[in-house]
């Protein structure tokens, strides 16, 4: 999830910084070491946000596992298990 913010981010602040640039007609080098430059702050940002996103869903994701399994394991303590023998006499 990491690798995919910090691509989308550093592709969007790239290309904003482009478009920024040729709207208020900056010269080329300028432009692109500026873009250049916001791609990888960017992507570094969206690669910190990717993994704390990723933290937030593993754990969420572990606590319903966890709380499902002690959800089962409950009920299973609460249903009495049947003697066979009167099962049979019915």
């Amino acid at each position: 999830m990491a690798r995919i913010y910090a691509g989308i981010l550093g592709l969007l602040a790239f290309l904003t910084s482009m478009a920024h640039g040729v709207v208020h007609a900056r010269a080329t080098e300028a432009l692109l070491l500026t873009a250049w430059w916001n791609l990888l702050v960017f992507a570094v940002l969206g690669s910190v946000i990717g993994w704390i996103a990723a933290r937030i869903v593993e754990d969420s994701v572990s606590a319903a596992v966890a709380r499902q399994l002690e959800a089962e394991k409950a009920s299973e303590k609460v249903e009495p298990a049947q003697p066979a023998a009167s099962a049979g006499q019915a």
